[in-house]
């Protein structure tokens, strides 16, 4: 997608601050930080959400939380929260989906 912003940065186009990249995944720091880690994994191909992408690639879809788990054990954290909003409703406002993951801090329940 020429105007996504999560596709730029994938292809190297937009610098991020990035930490795990797999044949599949790319994993940078949210500029947007809610704790210590905060970091959003993406998959290299274009998919509006969680939903788009478990249903047109799910081993993709697998391979984001991969990762995360692989991002949260580098940053030395065994608690983490992993998060998808879908929707602008949801929070979600990069449609390129994206899994946060976050940690480093007390997170209570519910979120929000």
């Amino acid at each position: 997608m020429d105007d996504c912003l999560f596709c730029k940065i994938v292809a190297g186009e937009i610098p991020a601050d990035t930490v795990h990249v797999t044949e599949r995944t790319v994993a940078f720091r949210d500029i947007n930080a809610q704790a210590p880690t905060h970091v959003l994994v993406v998959p290299r191909d274009h998919y509006a959400n969680a939903a788009e992408l478990a249903a047109g690639d799910p081993t993709a879809s697998a391979e984001l939380v991969t990762a995360a788990a692989a991002v949260a054990a580098a940053e030395g954290y065994d608690d983490y929260r992993l998060v998808y909003n879908t929707g602008a409703g949801a929070g979600q406002s990069v449609f390129h989906t994206h899994l946060h993951v976050i940690a480093g801090r007390p997170l209570s329940w519910p979120p929000g």
